[in-house]
């Protein structure tokens, strides 16, 4: 007489609903005291910054305006937000929970667009509260000194809520290609600011890498984008150097996702 073996039959078994994929990442932001800390001083550093502007601006009665108050806003968070992308992904690796969540889901590639569409809803986020904070600031202003500039067009907020996605998906990029929380924080600096400086250092010593630079200077292609329109050239220096400093590290970092050995 021989025991029969019990099947676990789960082919009948509805597959996770993406919304749910993305509900779960986005309550993962926040259960960790880094994530959680880290989403609130973005919005308090934001309320800071632009209080500090109006201060500075009341005190000694200079002029400012909405766009100013975006602006100093647009400065902190693309500092801020790329942290944020960076922990999306590496948190999973540095708290060994990629395990689980690769065993609950084993479909990866559904797992890390869950985590980019977390990081740009977040992003988009950001994008909302600094306006709202500038234009609390502005309307201050105009209470204190008798009128508010409200000059900013759409296309500027076109342009801040686009430069803030990029920043987010570069680190969220730099993640997925080093899975280690502490080596994208420090490349993503270096990217940040030494990266400008070789830029600027190189094209004032040689004629031809100011020309040259201007295809891989990604941060100053996307400083075009808050004065349109954007010339051809202009175009085309954004779209090679997002290809080369956005697009190949995330895919590069996503087959590496998919090809990691989880521990």
């Amino acid at each position: 007489m021989s025991a029969t073996t019990p099947v676990l039959d789960v082919s009948g078994t509805s597959p996770i609903p993406f919304s749910r994929l993305v509900r779960v990442e986005l309550r993962k932001t926040f259960d960790t005291r880094a994530g959680r800390w880290l989403a609130i001083a973005i919005a308090a550093m934001v309320v800071l910054v632009d209080a500090i502007v109006l201060i500075v601006t009341v005190v000694n009665d200079q002029p400012v305006s909405f766009d100013d108050f975006t602006g100093a806003a647009a400065f902190l968070t693309s500092i801020l937000l790329p942290v944020l992308g960076i922990m999306l992904v590496s948190s999973e690796w540095s708290q060994r929970t990629a395990m689980v969540t690769f065993a609950l889901e084993p479909r990866r590639p559904r797992v890390i667009l869950a985590k980019a569409t977390v990081g740009v809803v977040l992003a988009l986020v950001t994008v909302v509260i600094a306006l709202a904070v500038g234009m609390i600031c502005n309307l201050l202003y105009g209470a204190m000194h008798g009128n508010a500039d409200w000059s900013m067009s759409w296309g500027s907020v076109l342009a801040f809520a686009a430069t803030q996605i990029f920043s987010m998906l570069g680190g969220f990029a730099l993640a997925t290609l080093l899975l280690n929380t502490p080596a994208s924080i420090v490349v993503f600096f270096a990217y940040k600011w030494v990266l400008p400086i070789v830029f600027a250092i190189g094209g004032n010593v040689m004629t031809w890498f100011q020309s040259f630079g201007q295809w891989l200077d990604f941060q100053a292609a996307q400083r075009e984008l808050f004065d349109p329109p954007l010339t051809g050239a202009q175009w085309a220096h954004l779209v090679v150097s997002g290809v080369v400093w956005l697009l190949v590290p995330l895919v590069l970092g996503i087959w590496r996702v998919l090809r990691a050995e989880v521990k």
